[in-house]
């Protein structure tokens, strides 16, 4: 199969238990299996992952456990890239193959594949589990020195040359979409905002997001945390119309997007809810929460929805349907798809440099700073102290879209957005 125009990667010009943490410690000691650095017969210079003839990349996923539905359709996609790439000649003369291991979004699971799979691998475009990347960032940094491109978008990510984040922050997606609220559904100063957020690095990050803008805003915030496990939202609902809130935030899950939607809406409850990207799923259009999510819901999103007709995308939604006709169109297609994309592209410059050492492609990384693949807004890989775009999509819900979504507000960085302080 030859790879679409549209999607050839372009070369680059919550809290751990003690248990846990302690594993996590315990390997920082451990030596990584390195291997010998040197030269290939081509005369790059490899070291772990790489041969003459092969260039092993890692995906650290959850396909079994509450983030099944994302890392399946990121795995899914990553496997379509490589077959693609393959068939088209690989990369620096050599095949891509991606490990693969399923840590159900467990924490003792992910460090532990993290350290299994670690010694064989260059890269990892794909690691699901803020948490978890974080539990190993300090191993990243000081001894692996590998790449990772997590599917989380916490800013406690920040920081390390190794951990490229493909898409915006939490608190950044968070500041957009309150702008949106003020700019197009007259959320102004004096009113008041609800909060609805999962404990832990996703919703705490969020947040911070909007906390930010209601200052700013001169906004007052109701803030309602919540759990993976609750996903009855009307206490929630009910505690934030004795509020009289204007709007309604929440950074939580799709389950938790249906409950505050259906109960909003059952109580007459007429005010615009949005949410962060991991907040929707295509399968809720097909709840009885499909009517009212379509009247009052919005998601922010740093990539094209999958029923999108631009970019690249209709050419790759083409190609996943092809090779996985039973499988969902969501916006982890596309997530999976330009996050190894972005490696494939980094490890194309670092090939073309000599240097497809796990420091070669990390610095090559570093150097791509307008990467447009496509798929949403441009990237810039040169400051590892902020995300690679801060732009937000906001998204609606749409059922006779593929994959459930369609742009009702192009990708833009708010004034808050870019206002907001980062600290070094």
């Amino acid at each position: 199969m030859n790879i679409p125009h549209g999607l050839r990667h372009t070369p680059a010009v919550a809290v751990l238990t003690a248990g846990v943490l302690a594993l996590s410690l315990a390997a920082c000691s451990d030596k990584t299996e390195a291997g010998d650095a040197g030269a290939g017969q081509d005369g790059v210079a490899t070291d772990i992952g790489v041969t003459d003839d092969t260039i092993t990349l890692g995906a650290l996923t959850d396909m079994t456990g509450p983030y099944a539905t994302l890392g399946t359709s990121v795995t899914q996609a990553q496997q379509l890239w490589v077959k693609q790439t393959n068939e088209a000649g690989g990369i620096c003369d050599r095949r891509i193959r991606l490990e693969v291991r399923d840590h159900a979004y467990d924490a003792e699971q992910a460090v532990s594949a993290y350290t299994e799979l670690t010694p064989r691998v260059l890269a990892y475009p794909q690691f699901v589990g803020s948490p978890y990347v974080a539990a190993v960032k300090d191993r990243i940094d000081a001894q692996d020195h590998l790449l990772v491109l997590p599917q989380g978008w916490s800013a406690s990510l920040l920081g390390s040359p190794y951990i490229q984040m493909v898409g915006t922050t939490y608190d950044i997606e968070t500041i957009n979409m309150i702008a949106y609220l003020t700019d197009q559904h007259g959320l102004s100063e004096g009113d008041t905002i609800g909060h609805i957020f999962f404990e832990g690095d996703y919703g705490e990050n969020a947040l911070e997001g909007s906390r930010y803008a209601a200052e700013r805003l001169g906004l007052d915030i109701v803030e309602q945390r919540v759990t993976p496990a609750d996903q009855d939202m009307t206490a929630q609902v009910t505690a934030l119309a004795r509020e009289d809130v204007d709007a309604i935030v929440l950074s939580a899950g799709p389950r938790q997007a249906a409950s505050v939607v259906g109960v909003s809406a059952a109580s007459g409850l007429d005010i615009p809810i949005i949410g962060n990207g991991p907040s929707f799923a295509p399968q809720l259009l097909e709840t009885d929460a499909a009517p009212a999510l379509q009247t009052s819901y919005h998601v922010a999103s740093t990539v094209l929805p999958m029923g999108a007709d631009e970019g690249s995308i209709p050419e790759l939604a083409e190609a996943y349907a092809a090779e996985y006709p039973d499988a969902t169109l969501d916006n982890g297609v596309v997530t999976g798809y330009r996050t190894i994309s972005a490696v494939g592209s980094a490890i194309e410059a670092a090939c073309e440099s000599g240097d497809l050492t796990r420091q070669g492609v990390a610095d090559a990384m570093a150097t791509m700073t307008a990467e447009d693949d496509g798929f949403g807004s441009v990237h810039d890989f040169s400051d590892p102290a902020n995300p690679s775009t801060l732009e937000s999509y906001i998204l609606r819900p749409d059922e006779s879209t593929p994959g459930g979504l369609v742009v009702e507000q192009d990708a833009v960085v708010s004034e808050l957005a870019a206002s907001f302080p980062r600290e070094e």
